[in-house]
């Protein structure tokens, strides 16, 4: 049975399509989507450890979009059957109507994906303030420079991976753990703007939300407070 998803109307589609273009340049493995009561939440793995002694920090991203569909599911699907599947969903749409339905397959479930099988809580964010966007940017776009600078044509991926473990695991200062992967994250996926950026947190999680999206911070076990 050919299983779909409806999308509330094409500017979503629109939105899901640019969304998971940005965060196949960084990791362009697969995509969790959770539905539930009308939502539907994309997740994308921006950062995570590749092995028992990476100390990256497990980093994602998340959208949101309104769904039609009626049917709950938690799927992980290969990133780029998801963006065939929105592009040729977007090639099937008259150029004068923003507001139908649009509705396509469901690409197949993968079930190796190590990162999926961590989920944020949906509740119990308490706020911790604000951060600034252009400081975010500031430390994405130094993190992204020293990466290339350190990281000559040719290396092999197991120092491609310590080096970026160690560049993105790094804090910023004056926010309280927050790693540069987070503001990395934020700036490769466009959610970055001229509004401040909030922050929360529960338990092991940190949250970075504006109005274009959320990004995710699953911290190590040894950085919880006491």
């Amino acid at each position: 049975m050919v299983q779909q998803l409806t999308l509330a109307d094409s500017l979503a589609l629109g939105d899901l399509h640019t969304y998971l273009q940005r965060a196949g340049r960084v990791e362009d493995g697969s995509v969790r989507l959770i539905a539930g009561n009308g939502i539907l939440a994309v997740y994308t793995a921006i950062l995570y450890p590749r092995g028992i002694l990476d100390e990256s920090p497990t980093v994602l991203g998340l959208r949101t979009f309104e769904l039609v569909d009626t049917e709950d599911f938690d799927i992980v699907v290969p990133m780029r059957s998801m963006v065939e599947r929105i592009e040729r969903a977007k090639a099937q749409l008259p150029d004068d109507d923003e507001s139908r339905f649009v509705s396509m397959t469901r690409p197949p479930e993968v079930n190796t994906v190590t990162w999926a099988g961590i989920s944020p809580p949906r509740g119990g964010w308490r706020a911790l303030g604000e951060a600034d966007a252009a400081a975010l940017e500031s430390a994405a776009r130094a993190g992204i420079d020293e990466v290339a600078a350190a990281i000559p044509t040719g290396t092999g991926e197991q120092l491609v991976q310590r080096v970026r473990s160690e560049i993105w695991g790094r804090g910023i200062d004056g926010l309280e753990y927050v790693p540069t992967g987070a503001a990395f994250a934020a700036f490769s996926l466009g959610f970055l703007g001229d509004d401040p950026v909030r922050l929360f947190e529960t338990g092991p999680w940190t949250r970075l939300t504006t109005r274009r999206g959320h990004v995710l911070v699953r911290r190590k076990a040894w950085t919880l407070k006491a």
